[in-house]
């Protein structure tokens, strides 16, 4: 199952409010539904339900029908796909949440940050991690990331933090005047008043970091939790119970701390 988007999750928690307001239990609410305690906990985390289940529940949170609108629009908001479905990507990974952040913090050990990657480094990069990827995939999944990279520069705009391994910057990834020009890129990008690229220099010895990726994302929503990702080989987790997305902020603040600072990274790429 999917991951509730934002528009979702906003929902949910409204319509526990109500509940809550009315003094009734989730157990309370839900029986005279024929709907049980652990259905509605999932509608109120974001799960979207059926639509006459969601206007069961108004109804029986006692909104009288000349209100619906409002909140009929905020379901139909919470049910409508994101952009990239039209090119066959679905919502698993981490792009519906970008797509709803503010804010992101990456660290990559491996490679370049997608965000910050020349059109001809990611189709590298989708190459190795796909060897039977048919054209059409790998050209959907470039026009994808392409897209997704404008947050940097149109509105909304992102705040986008990375830090980067200098292994992955030595990684002969392209030949040398493609590799030229993704170093270059990557300066322009740093350059940016709402990017930050850190590089975390390789006299710095073993550290944490070397065992993988690392995302955290925040969002506008002062009542959205911030979401930690990561990346493994054989997919990827979403992380969001409050102790370990904490642990994931630790961790990233960590390997700031080691890196170089904004500037004295750009002059470690510029001398790359």
């Amino acid at each position: 199952m999917a991951e509730p988007n934002l528009p979702a999750r906003q929902l949910g928690r409204q319509l526990k409010r109500m509940r809550e307001r009315l003094g009734m239990t989730q157990d309370e609410a839900g029986a005279p539904l024929r709907m049980s305690t652990s259905k509605l906990s999932r509608i109120e985390t974001g799960y979207l339900p059926p639509y006459h289940d969601f206007r069961a529940l108004l109804d029986r949170y006692n909104v009288v029908v000349s209100d619906w609108d409002e909140y009929i629009a905020a379901y139909d908001r919470a049910k409508e796909k994101g952009w990239w479905h039209h090119y066959g990507v679905g919502n698993r990974g981490f792009l519906p949440i970008e797509a709803e952040a503010s804010k992101v913090k990456v660290f990559q050990f491996g490679y370049i940050p997608g965000l910050l990657q020349t059109e001809a480094y990611m189709r590298e990069v989708f190459a190795a991690a796909r060897v039977q990827m048919k054209p059409k995939v790998l050209e959907n999944q470039v026009t994808v990331r392409l897209l997704r990279q404008l947050r940097l520069t149109d509105a909304p705009i992102l705040k986008f933090h990375a830090i980067i391994d200098e292994h992955a910057l030595r990684r002969p990834v392209l030949g040398r005047a493609e590799r030229q020009e993704q170093l270059q890129y990557l300066v322009d990008r740093a350059r940016l008043p709402n990017v930050t690229v850190q590089v975390v220099p390789e006299d710095i010895g073993a550290y944490p970091g070397q065992f993988g990726n690392l995302i955290v994302a925040s969002f506008d929503d002062s009542e959205e939790p911030d979401i930690a990702y990561v990346e493994h080989i054989f997919g990827s987790v979403h992380v969001e119970k409050e102790a370990e997305v904490s642990a994931a902020k630790l961790a990233f603040k960590d390997f700031a701390d080691r890196a170089l600072d904004a500037e004295d990274s750009i002059a470690l790429i510029e001398r790359l």
